[in-house]
């Protein structure tokens, strides 16, 4: 059963969230993405909360912006570091050595899975990602991929000051779009029912300028037409490593993130392991659920030797 609460952390922000299993149990954390809230892993919580699939303690945070977290006025406080740091107060909270047994993150909710992998890696057991290119590879795709480009520049137009209100027009007519331009597998997007169209629209009535924030805050984003290219600074390449078990779930039709963003990838992530899904989309944990929950338990199976 799917309980809801809200978190007040440290820093002041409060996460509204979605659980499943006992308290104290070994922690599972799930990050959505854009346009996406908590409520879309709510299957995974129940099932990887059962004793047979580990008996973990699940939790989905709704990112701050989203649904009834806190959603701050200022651009600047959709930085990426600020969004790690929720990660990291909210686990504190639901443990008191803050240890994330497994942390399954998608879309923008894996750049801050690939952030916290990187920053508390002594403090993360594995990582799932789906669908959400590493830094480090998607910088390089964009400066120099022009078909990446070319997928990413939808970014540019959720970067417009007047995005969240054209976002909103005409019974969220854009947002429906982009589940409907992906129509892979046996049934499209027949998952997409009334009645999750309604919890979608509960969240979006909720507000979009937090989603649509973090996409004006990111340097991570394609030229718009005329300028030069973003900024993208050399970092050290130690900002992008990840030294934990690391599973890449990549939906090979996902129109927007193409797969030339996992070449180079075992370079930033040494354990690593990518599977490749033909027939699937951005949007796979809604289109296959039961898969994503099978590649999950048997990559947690694999790499439970080395914890």
């Amino acid at each position: 059963m799917i309980e809801t609460f809200a978190r007040q952390l440290p820093n002041g922000i409060t996460l509204s969230c979605r659980a499943a299993g006992t308290p104290g149990r070994p922690l599972m954390l799930f990050l959505h993405g854009f346009p996406e809230a908590a409520f879309v892993w709510d299957a995974l919580l129940e099932h990887f909360a059962q004793p047979e699939h580990g008996g973990f303690r699940c939790v989905a945070p709704n990112l701050r912006g989203f649904e009834q977290s806190s959603a701050p006025a200022e651009v600047a406080a959709y930085r990426p570091h600020l969004l790690v740091q929720d990660v990291e107060q909210l686990a504190r909270s639901e443990r008191p050595d803050g240890r994330i047994e497994v942390l399954v993150a998608h879309d923008w909710g894996g750049a801050f899975g690939w952030g916290f992998a990187n920053q508390h890696g002594d403090r993360l057991g594995r990582l799932v990602i789906i669908n959400s290119p590493h830094p480090g590879t998607f910088a390089r795709e964009l400066l120099h991929n022009p078909a990446q480009q070319a997928a990413s520049a939808y970014m540019n137009f959720l970067a417009q000051p007047d995005a969240e209100a054209r976002l909103a027009e005409d019974d969220f007519r854009h947002l429906w779009s982009f589940f409907e331009a992906m129509r892979a597998g046996p049934d499209g997007f027949g998952w997409l029912t009334e009645a999750v169209k309604d919890q979608y629209r509960a969240v979006w009535r909720a507000g979009l300028t937090g989603g649509c924030n973090l996409y004006r805050v990111t340097p991570l984003k394609p030229a718009a037409p005329g300028e030069p290219p973003p900024p993208l600074a050399d970092l050290p390449r130690e900002r992008f490593t990840v030294a934990a078990p690391t599973l890449v779930l990549w939906a090979l039709d996902d129109l927007a993130l193409l797969p030339g963003l996992l070449e180079g990838l075992e370079d930033f992530v040494p354990k690593l392991e990518v599977r490749k899904v033909p027939g699937a989309t951005h949007w796979i944990v809604h289109e296959q659920p039961r898969f994503v929950a099978g590649e999950i338990a048997a990559f947690l199976q694999r790499t439970q030797a080395t914890q």
